[in-house]
């Protein structure tokens, strides 16, 4: 299967979907041939014909400009902004594993390398009801390593340390963190980035500013196995 990697965060409104669209952005400004993926997006907008429009999609399209369809994208698109286990149970459209990997390989067919976004935080509900899905069981179907998203600032690094312990338990391969919405000048941002990779052993990789337009992370970086 083709290289991709996983973008979790520690929690919702971090800045996954941002990041996710200036890594794409970088990777496809280096002529890397890259696709989008997200599994389930919650809280989307109808168009003019009633169709709902996959919000982060379409961000993360217009951020990086590639010409990815929208509908190859996201299998799921809930229109009640709620966990994917609650809209999905409420627009009775639960997610299946089985054409999520479906998707996913259609995905990687076409484009060289994919950066697939996952909801929330890494302890998501998926689905929950005679089955029960959470975010981890995604990344481990999919077989990607990950790359935490984290805002720079106060309490961070109480939500990292959580995140990168809970995954350690459940096997997944962090390759790094990276902080949003950073600031260089800030001493708490600073010392945040330095005690996350003291706590976790795991690199802060990129420190993305507020309204960055691009990110300094090398490609290679994403491809490097660890």
């Amino acid at each position: 299967m083709n290289k991709g990697i996983f973008i979790t965060g520690t929690g919702t409104d971090v800045g996954k979907t941002y990041v996710a669209g200036l890594l794409v952005k970088k990777l496809h400004e280096q002529g890397i041939n890259v696709g989008y993926f997200k599994v389930a997006m919650s809280g989307n907008d109808r168009d003019t014909k009633g169709r709902l429009i996959p919000g982060d999609a379409l961000r993360v399209k217009t951020v990086s400009g590639i010409s990815q369809p929208l509908d190859e994208m996201c299998p799921y698109v809930y229109e009640h902004a709620f966990s994917p286990h609650l809209a999905s149970r409420i627009e009775d459209r639960p997610v299946d594993l089985n054409k999520v990997n479906g998707f996913y390989k259609s995905i990687c067919q076409k484009y060289e390398f994919v950066i697939a976004e996952g909801s929330g935080g890494i302890v998501c509900p998926i689905r929950y009801d005679d089955k029960k899905i959470f975010l981890i069981d995604i990344i481990k179907q999919l077989n990607l390593p990950c790359l935490i998203v984290a805002d720079a600032g106060l309490g961070t690094i109480n939500n990292v340390v959580l995140t990168c312990e809970y995954m350690k338990q459940h096997n997944l391969n962090t390759k790094g963190i990276i902080f949003n919405n950073f600031e260089k000048k800030n001493i708490m941002h600073q010392d945040n980035k330095l005690m996350c990779e003291e706590i976790t052993g795991i690199p802060v990789i990129e420190c993305v500013e507020k309204d960055s337009a691009g990110v300094n992370l090398s490609p290679e970086n994403l491809f490097t196995e660890q």
